[in-house]
């Protein structure tokens, strides 16, 4: 049997007369028991934003406002996730401290220096959140303190994790239409 023969067509339908189209950010409708899968960000479907470590803080500020995100992964030349930066690390009091700290300025600070290092990184394996419901997502934000929670799978025939998807309290809030408080 070729390619060919074993083709099967899709079957298809008439426009009804009240049609519409999706728009870009117009989502399903989001509720506490709603799939977490609904309010996950997939890397399959999203480039990860990520940044080197010896980039600087102004950069990282720049990078994350350009792509509409609070959370960077940092990484190795090889891509290898070396840790992550968020907004919260980068504009709350750790650089003013530090910068007391080590003496310098501001703008001699790298991501290097303030990143939560990938031994110190939090998953949830994709597995758990295939049977959880958004308000499972939330209580797992709310327990750690966390604005983000990132979801890792792992290759069975390689061993190799790589994270998969992204957790957002904001986003979050925005699908469920309340104010998301970690």
């Amino acid at each position: 049997m070729t390619a060919e023969t074993s083709r099967k067509p899709l079957p298809s339908f008439k426009a009804p007369a009240q049609l519409g189209y999706v728009e870009p950010g117009i989502q399903e409708r989001v509720v506490a028991t709603s799939p977490a899968m609904q309010v996950m960000t997939s890397l399959r479907n999203v480039s990860a934003s990520t940044i080197r470590p010896g980039a600087s803080l102004v950069e990282a500020n720049q990078t994350m406002i350009a792509r509409g995100v609070r959370l960077l992964l940092v990484v190795d030349p090889e891509g290898q996730v070396i840790g992550l930066i968020t907004a919260r690390d980068t504009q709350g009091e750790r650089p003013i401290q530090m910068v007391h700290e080590r003496g310098g300025r501001f703008e001699d600070l790298q991501v290097r220096d303030l990143m939560i290092p990938r031994e110190s990184i939090d998953l949830i394996d994709m597995r758990d959140v295939m049977r959880a419901e958004v308000r499972d997502i939330v209580a797992t934000l709310k327990d750690q303190g966390r604005q983000h929670a990132l979801v890792a799978s792992t290759d069975q025939a390689t061993g190799k994790t790589r994270i998969c998807g992204i957790f957002s309290a904001t986003q979050i809030g925005r699908q469920l239409g309340l104010s998301v408080q970690t």
